[in-house]
């Protein structure tokens, strides 16, 4: 792995346990990130023993008990070969490598397939334009993939193609793969599933016809700029209708599976029963009741799971998982004790037992052996992922992590060892292989390069966490970054940096550098607040602000605005704040509802009404607009143009033009209504790059936010 090193500026301006003498950059965050190693392209093979992992350009297999060197798998043939996916056959005994990519949305891209067999490698599918989400039936003798919104069929052997749709076409009907709003909002693009015995494939078929067109225009430096259009449902408006078929490679016949009478509810993830049963999950649009559905073979279909909520079942990731007996299943929901939690049911008898219960929510589920259901938890603290294990009745839980932290897991494929990476906020990446017992077995990356340089040349500000609480009587949770030379008889700028989006957490116990670490250098606080609404504190406190999405979590954020204005070591006229997206449309709505509070405010990709926002993510957390219009118009930004006090507030509002996400559009609206009433703000626009500033100016943007506050905070 190529050792990369700091500019030579900052390693020798630093003297060792002081303030910097000169104030850190954004590129020198930059410089930070990237002496912090990661483990990259972690896969689990098949036998349980031996995992691989991507160096630069290569495959390497490891075996987890450290008894042997690493095995070179693959060495890319040419200089220009990009592996951006790689995965084997069930077997073991084939590759599939994904060569370089070419984005369609945040998370789809189109790709170039090479297969590495016992006949060398070759590139394969390289007549069809555009594939994408590749991958291996169970028995390795076929790869179904995408290409023009149609699913086909390769057969290895044969070195040949067979087409499952043909009706397939951009902006009508998406097969095998999903449209952007299920790409975006429900954390999948593969949509298709090979049977166990590798004789059948399910597959979703999306109708976007009726789904309203966007258009968003690309510039490329070209003389004539053109738009790109793309179907997008905004709150409100029609979705896909999705279908559910079954194909059967043997006869080549394709068969309709019943997804209910509800035409504009959302099917998700279908999937296999270890023993060949179809099943599929299925939520109503208001996204508040969510069912299983198994089909059995003589073609009627059983509810196996039933789950609703006054307000939204949070189902919308797979948070569903089958044990190998084909009997029984996990299910992570939230409802029935109000945190997330593990619960044990039968096909036949229905819930049998709760896995995990307590005031504490778990985070992702591991993996099962044996009787033995390992999960992370915020058990310890919410500031942290724990792992634990326990039996699936319920009883002997153990906690396997032996520290305080944030950890990742990836299992093996049988869980007999598991790879942790876990750090905190003052501590970089350390990734390390246990047993199942949790006993270490051997450290693959700890960073001592760049915990060693941390320690001799102080540099980064620790968080100091604490609770708050505002006015109204609400306890949040939040953090603190001061100077390292902080003097606490000093008045100090403070910025607040948040997100404040429901169901997520700033406020964690991570490694992470940004260019607020930077800021802080230059001699300021950087604060940081979780408000109501947002994860990981019960299902109560998340979902406070449903149908009314921006007036409490701003309270709280100007709560703490005027908390921080009352601490004798602040500057109280020197307050700021910064959002991205979600936080965004908060730095907003805080400028113009803070009645000159704040100083300076950034936003970032703002969204400026939820009315222009997609439909299952703003639906799920404010309601459907016919039913809960103030939260789409009462908390819009655009409506409180009017009480932006730009003598004493300098806002800026940054924006890509190819935002496919948070559209351009809600920057237009904004500042229309800001012109309209005669206000001065500031604007930065990036021609044709997506909601994270990609592909060209994800760090240009900091900079300019770094020295945007430098100059007017």
């Amino acid at each position: 792995m190529k050792k990369i090193f700091l500019p030579i500026f900052l390693c020798v301006a630093v003297a060792a346990h002081s303030q910097p003498s000169e104030p850190l950059q954004y590129k020198d965050i930059q410089a930070l990130n990237s002496m912090n190693k990661r483990v990259i392209g972690i896969r689990p093979s098949g036998d349980g023993s031996h995992y691989t992992v991507q160096e630069g350009n290569t495959i390497i297999q490891y075996d987890y008990a450290g008894k042997s060197e690493g095995e070179l798998l693959f060495r890319t043939p040419e200089t220009s070969f990009q592996i951006v996916d790689y995965q084997f056959s069930p077997d073991g005994k084939q590759l599939l490598i994904a060569n370089g990519a070419t984005p369609i949305y945040r998370h789809s891209y189109t790709t170039a397939y090479y297969l590495q067999n016992e006949n060398g490698i070759r590139p394969i599918l390289s007549d069809l334009p555009g594939t994408r989400d590749a991958s291996f039936s169970p028995d390795g003798r076929m790869i179904a993939f995408s290409s023009g919104n149609n699913l086909f069929l390769y057969d290895i052997a044969a070195d040949s193609v067979r087409q499952i749709t043909h009706d397939g076409a951009w902006n009508e009907v998406i097969n095998g793969t999903t449209d952007w709003v299920y790409e975006e909002e429900c954390a999948f693009t593969k949509a298709y599933a090979f049977s166990p015995d590798g004789r059948k494939i399910a597959f979703l078929r999306f109708d976007e016809s009726e789904v309203p067109l966007f258009e968003m225009m690309r510039f490329d430096g070209e003389l004539y700029n053109k738009a790109h259009s793309f179907k997008y449902p905004k709150a409100g408006d029609t979705n896909s209708t999705v279908d559910l078929f079954v194909y059967d490679l043997q006869s080549g016949q394709t068969e309709r599976i019943d997804v209910g009478p509800d035409r504009g509810q959302y099917v998700l993830h279908p999937a296999w029963t270890p023993d060949g049963h179809l099943y599929f999950e299925r939520m109503n649009r208001k996204q508040n009741h969510f069912e299983v559905v198994l089909c059995n073979r003589d073609g009627s279909q059983q509810v196996i799971y039933d789950e609703r909520s006054p307000k939204y079942v949070d189902h919308l990731s797979k948070t569903f998982y089958f044990l190998p007996d084909g009997k029984r299943f996990i299910v992570r929901e939230e409802t029935s004790a109000g945190y997330m939690h593990l619960y044990l049911y039968s096909l036949d008898k229905g819930l049998l037992n709760p896995i995990t219960q307590g005031p504490w929510e778990v985070t992702d589920f591991v993996g099962v052996r044996g009787n033995k259901v390992y999960y992370t938890s915020t058990e310890g603290s919410p500031l942290h992922r724990t792992l634990y294990r326990i039996n699936l009745n319920g009883k002997y839980k153990e906690r396997l992590t032996p520290d305080d932290g944030f950890y990742k897991i990836s299992p093996s494929a049988d869980l007999s060892y598991y790879i942790a990476e876990s750090s905190t906020n003052t501590t970089p990446s350390r990734t390390e292989i246990f047993d199942a017992n949790g006993k270490s077995v051997r450290i693959l990356e700890q960073n001592a390069e760049l915990r060693e340089y941390l320690r001799q040349n102080e540099l980064i500000a620790p968080r100091e966490f604490f609770s708050f609480t505002t006015e109204r009587g609400d306890t949040l949770s939040a953090y603190m970054v001061k100077p390292l030379d902080f003097d606490p008889t000093h008045r100090y700028p403070v910025l607040l940096t948040q997100y404040s989006g429901p169901g997520s957490q700033q406020v964690v116990d991570r490694w992470g550098l940004d260019w607020e670490d930077a800021l802080v250098s230059h001699g300021y606080i950087v604060v940081c607040v979780d408000p109501r609404g947002t994860g990981f504190q019960g299902e109560t406190f998340k979902k406070l602000t449903y149908g009314n999405l921006g007036a409490m979590e701003v309270d709280d954020q100007l709560s703490m605005a005027r908390y921080m204005a009352r601490q004798s070591y602040v500057d109280p006229d020197r307050i700021g704040i910064y959002g991205w997206s979600y936080g965004g449309f908060m730095a907003l709505g805080c400028a113009l509802k803070g009645e000159g509070l704040f100083k300076m405010a950034i936003a970032v990709a703002p969204v400026t009404s939820w009315r222009y926002y997609d439909s299952i993510y703003t639906e799920n957390f404010n309601g459907l607009p016919q039913d809960y219009p103030q939260g789409y118009d009462d908390n819009s930004p655009i409506n409180f143009a009017h009480l932006l006090d730009d003598q004493k507030t300098r806002l800026i509002i940054i924006h890509g033009t190819a935002d496919d996400n948070v559209h351009f559009q809600n920057t237009i609206e904004m500042t229309r209504a800001l012109n309209k009433e005669g206000k001065q703000y500031d604007m930065m626009v990036y021609p044709d790059q997506n909601h994270s500033m990609l592909p060209d100016h994800s760090g240009h943007v900091r900079e300019k936010m770094l020295q945007y506050t430098l100059e007017n905070l």
